[in-house]
């Protein structure tokens, strides 16, 4: 019988995911499917009992239910855990268990493009499920500096405070980072603001944004956001979501099959979908 994956989000059209996974599961010879499902807030329980029903192998999770759907699971992985946010979930033994694969997979494809992280001062932007899974991962790293910025102050506030690896941080508004910004060597972007359809959404200003400075946005579709734009225009090097988002794939299909996947064709078969290079 053909095993069921898939994800859910709101939204979910743009998502990459099913080509991807699909792509893997016939390159690999696996008998499998992997679709994505529109779930609303105010649907995600009925969901939830709708893939035990069914018996579904595994999916992935996205916003903006990421946290929400924690009581809904039987276990956590202890990562997710502190986190406090799950995007993969593996059924097994008849049990859901959540993972977290966001935060090493961003790191891992940082640094295909970023040699070390201990020198780097590092600016993360947006305080979700994304943000603290990247904030703890990249604390872990032990970067000079590590801040964190959000419309509102008193979530990334709750991210350093709760985060387990020590590291020099503060929590600031988005005007505090905005003036601020020639002090980083990095600046990680971790909202949805920028993704289609709404591309000319930006979360901050680059106005003050130092040359040569590193910018990754976790977006990946569009390919250039408005933010990398800007940043791009005044000299800094930038990254979409790509690379992230086919490293944190790969992990969770890793969860699902044992089998690690070829990196480089699940890039290609992304870029070639989205009909553009990554940057």
């Amino acid at each position: 019988m053909k095993k069921l994956f898939g994800v859910i989000g709101d939204p979910i059209k743009h998502s990459m995911s099913p080509s991807m996974h699909n792509d893997l599961f016939q390159i690999y010879g696996i008998d499998a499917h992997y679709q994505a499902f529109h779930v609303k807030k105010e649907h995600l329980s009925d969901a939830i009992l709708g893939f035990r029903a069914l018996g579904i192998a595994g999916f992935n999770v996205t916003v903006p239910h990421k946290e929400a759907i924690i009581p809904l699971l039987d276990e956590l992985d202890p990562l997710a855990k502190a986190i406090g946010a799950v995007n993969t979930v593996v059924y097994d033994n008849g049990k859901l268990k959540g993972f977290n694969t966001d935060g090493s997979g961003f790191v891992k494809g940082l640094l295909d493009r970023v040699s070390s992280l201990k020198d780097k001062k590092v600016l993360i932007v947006g305080a979700g499920g994304a943000a603290r899974a990247i904030y703890f991962t990249m604390a872990e790293a032990g970067p000079q500096l590590l801040d964190i910025c959000n419309r509102t102050v008193s979530k990334a506030e709750l991210i350093v405070k709760e985060c387990p690896f020590q590291v020099p941080a503060s929590a600031l508004d988005i005007n505090k980072a905005e003036s601020k910004l020639e002090t980083y060597d990095l600046i990680i972007q971790t909202t949805p603001m920028g993704m289609a359809p709404a591309i000319e959404e930006s979360p901050l200003s680059v106005h003050n944004l130092k040359p040569g400075s590193f910018v990754s946005d976790i977006v990946y579709n569009p390919l250039e956001t408005r933010l990398l734009r800007e940043a791009g225009n005044k000299g800094a090097e930038i990254q979409n979501g790509v690379d992230m988002f086919v490293h944190q794939g790969a992990l969770a299909f890793e969860k699902w099959t044992g089998i690690e996947p070829d990196i480089k064709r699940m890039k290609d078969k992304v870029l070639k979908q989205l009909g553009g290079l990554s940057c």
